[in-house]
């Protein structure tokens, strides 16, 4: 399958045959005139581990209430993987491919996608809102699956950086909760081979340049969020299996520069042995890291959960961050 071919099965895929669970369901078939025409799918063909496997059309649904959000679709059974891309009106070069998160059984498309990359649009970042394969789905080496969607849109995103204006070198990866472990997982194992070369592009480094995990899963041991772990590497998974994607365990010298955000109060993914433990493993790699640890927020604020609270100030938090260190050039 060429390109152009999987570029027209991505935009079928994106329009969201209409899904079942009617009572939910987001009206008509979840497409919204607001959502951003370009898309980039992620492989060519089959995607790795999938050759025998064939899902239902993906589901589009609400998010669980309260509904504070016009849209607030949540999306499982991603048989194709692609990108939403968000252009700025005011491009400053760099780039961010974000993951939103969902306990790796869903993905929380509008509240921790498309909402989140259009704040950051504003300020000049040419934004990639990546729908990645949830591993409990029936794909082979299901452990991998999210992080070789992951690799491969780095890869892709760098190898066309041309095309979007944006600098090679100023690409980061953003992840929520569950999507926290994945920009974690990238940023300790982006030289991990796990699925074979596809084209050109596989040649491309999928070493992010910066590394934004939001309230992230790290830890897959003590402290983990159950759902996470369960749907990532499967039920009664040995200690070896736990130990070996329990991020904070494998922090290399070279791990991206990397911001943190989250709230002292989550009661879904506990701070200390989750953020802070890998905070701490940053440290002792002396990888630059910064931590913001809200006293309240709790879990999931992505950017609606934070009007009138401390914890609104995180996107401007990162932007400065982020212009210390040379990765954004406009002002928050």
């Amino acid at each position: 399958m060429d390109r152009r071919t999987a570029l027209t099965l991505g935009l079928a895929t994106a329009a969201f045959p209409r899904a079942v669970l009617a009572d939910t369901v987001v009206q008509g078939d979840g497409v919204l005139p607001s959502d951003p025409k370009e898309i980039i799918t992620l492989w060519p063909g089959t995607p790795p581990g999938g050759e025998r496997l064939r899902l239902p059309p993906i589901r589009v649904t609400n998010h669980e209430p309260p509904f504070i959000m016009p849209n607030d679709r949540a999306i499982d059974r991603v048989g194709i993987p692609i990108m939403n891309v968000f252009r700025s009106e005011r491009p400053d070069g760099s780039a961010m491919i974000i993951a939103p998160g969902g306990g790796y059984s869903r993905e929380m498309l509008d509240f921790e996608g498309m909402d989140v990359a259009r704040r950051f649009n504003a300020a000049g970042v040419t934004c990639f809102v990546l729908r990645y394969r949830l591993p409990g789905e029936g794909w082979a080496n299901r452990s991998d699956v999210p992080l070789q969607d992951a690799q491969r849109a780095m890869r892709l995103v760098r190898a066309e950086a041309g095309k979007y204006g944006i600098d090679p070198a100023r690409i980061g990866f953003m992840g929520f909760s569950a999507g926290g472990h994945l920009a974690a997982s990238i940023a300790t194992r982006f030289a991990a081979n796990v699925y074979r070369t596809v084209d050109a592009a596989d040649k491309e480094s999928a070493r992010p340049s910066f590394s934004v995990p939001m309230y992230p899963v790290i830890t897959l041991g003590s402290g983990a969020h159950q759902g996470s772990r369960d749907r990532l590497l499967g039920p009664d998974a040995s200690q070896e299996l736990i130990n070996a994607y329990s991020c904070q365990l494998h922090v290399p010298a070279d791990a991206p520069p990397t911001f943190m955000a989250l709230a002292a109060d989550d009661d879904v993914v506990p701070a200390l042995p989750n953020a802070g433990a890998y905070y701490a493993a940053l440290q002792a790699a002396k990888v630059p890291a910064q931590m913001h640890m809200f006293e309240a927020g709790g879990h999931g604020f992505g950017i609606a959960r934070t009007v009138g609270k401390p914890t609104a100030i995180w996107p401007d938090l990162l932007l400065g961050w982020g212009n210390a260190h040379g990765f954004f050039k406009t002002a928050a």
